[in-house]
């Protein structure tokens, strides 16, 4: 079977602008909204894996595995496992052992005088820096204990909707109704930590009533111990009614748990998709029911219809593939890294390889379903028929 030139289908795609530009840009919408929805899918995953670390691990109260914020445990239970657990990590004689209280409060600055949001709070100490090796400062200093003070992330300002200018150093933050000082801000890349506040573990509990604290977490020095031993203990005491989990098995739950909304956001991509093709098809009916008289002279001079089908398919192909890449383009420039609250706080958007390889793949599966059944219409008049056609 003899096939059409290449470049026919190269010089049918500027025989109209208007048609081209409108192609091209409607490919690029729809595959636009596609990258966005990978991009959420990807950037919540990534975040849930990335804040957990290798060799961490978290200490919480027995029957709270699925939830560190509804956790209890004794407050002197970081002195007992940092003195009976063997192997974890030390630096200068400062043991890597992180006490912490996580609670969800609502926070608001000052110029949302009435509008409020819920924000997880983590109470810590400075050991938190050692336990959180992504954790950076970039402005500021850490709270002081006794000081109503707090260390804001780098996505707090999404969370809480307001500019990031409002979350200075400085800034006062109203939290459960009362204020205090913003000390510094600190960013820990691609980490659901990025959208929480930290104060002094001190200054929580004193804020909040509390005589316990949330978790315990550790990190073990890898030549010298393994989880086992850390689970092993929990398991010799039970009367300190303690539970070890390795921290990404934490975040791999959260994971789990917020796989719904992935589900929801590929289906709401796949029905943007369906409303693409749809509008695709439209535009390849009126462009190729305009050419019914040209696909019968290439009947009549030999080419076979399928030969025909192919030419077509190259067109619409072709002007969905340049779609896909300008649309790429943009993800790249406007969505990669772009921040997205959600119930733990926030997390950017990741437009990596994968997501630049689905978005390509839609374009052409959006080019190629969109122009089969246009062709496919107009190829089966007669060739007479055809001829005719105005």
């Amino acid at each position: 079977m003899k096939l059409l030139p290449f470049d026919y289908a190269i010089r049918n795609l500027g025989r109209s602008n208007t048609r081209l530009v409108l192609s091209v840009l409607g490919s690029a919408l729809v595959i636009v909204l596609v990258l966005a929805a990978a991009a959420f899918v990807r950037g919540m995953g990534a975040s849930l894996r990335v804040s957990g670390s290798e060799h961490n691990v978290l200490i919480m109260g027995a029957g709270s595995e699925d939830s560190v914020e509804r956790s209890e445990i004794e407050a002197a239970a970081p002195s007992v496992l940092e003195a009976s657990v063997p192997g974890i990590r030390s630096r200068l004689g400062v043991a890597y052992v992180s006490p912490q209280v996580h609670v969800m409060l609502p926070v608001r600055t000052e110029s949302q005088t009435e509008k409020k949001r819920q924000v997880m709070i983590r109470g810590v100490t400075p050991t938190a820096l050692l336990v959180h090796e992504q954790v950076r400062l970039i402005e500021g200093r850490l709270p002081s204990p006794g000081s109503d003070e707090v260390l804001v992330g780098r996505m707090v300002g999404t969370t809480l909707g307001v500019a990031d200018a409002d979350l200075g150093v400085g800034k006062i933050l109203h939290i459960d109704g009362k204020p205090w000082t913003v000390s510094g801000r600190f960013a820990a890349p691609g980490t659901v930590m990025e959208g929480e506040v930290w104060t002094s573990l001190a200054d929580l509990m004193t804020a909040t009533k509390r005589t316990t604290i949330s978790c315990v977490l550790l990190t073990l020095d890898p030549d010298e111990a393994e989880f086992a031993d850390v689970a092993a203990f929990t398991k010799m005491r039970p009367d300190l009614e303690l539970v070890a989990m390795p921290e990404r098995e934490y975040y791999s739950r959260m994971a789990g748990f917020f796989g719904p909304i992935k589900v929801v956001a590929w289906v709401t991509a796949g029905l943007i998709a369906l409303g693409g093709l749809f509008g695709g098809l439209n535009t390849m009916y009126a462009a190729f029911s305009s050419r019914v008289r040209e696909l019968g002279t290439l009947q009549s001079i030999g080419y076979r219809r399928l030969a025909i089908v192919v030419s077509l398919v190259q067109e619409s192909l072709l002007a969905s593939a340049a779609g896909s890449i300008i649309a790429c383009v943009i993800a790249l420039i406007v969505l990669d890294g772009l921040a997205v609250r959600f119930s733990m706080g926030a997390f950017g958007l990741l437009v990596d390889p994968i997501v630049i390889g689905i978005g390509l793949l839609a374009g052409l599966v959006l080019g190629l379903f969109g122009s089969l059944p246009p062709a496919a219409r107009c190829l089966r008049l007669s060739i007479p028929v055809a001829l005719k056609a105005a």
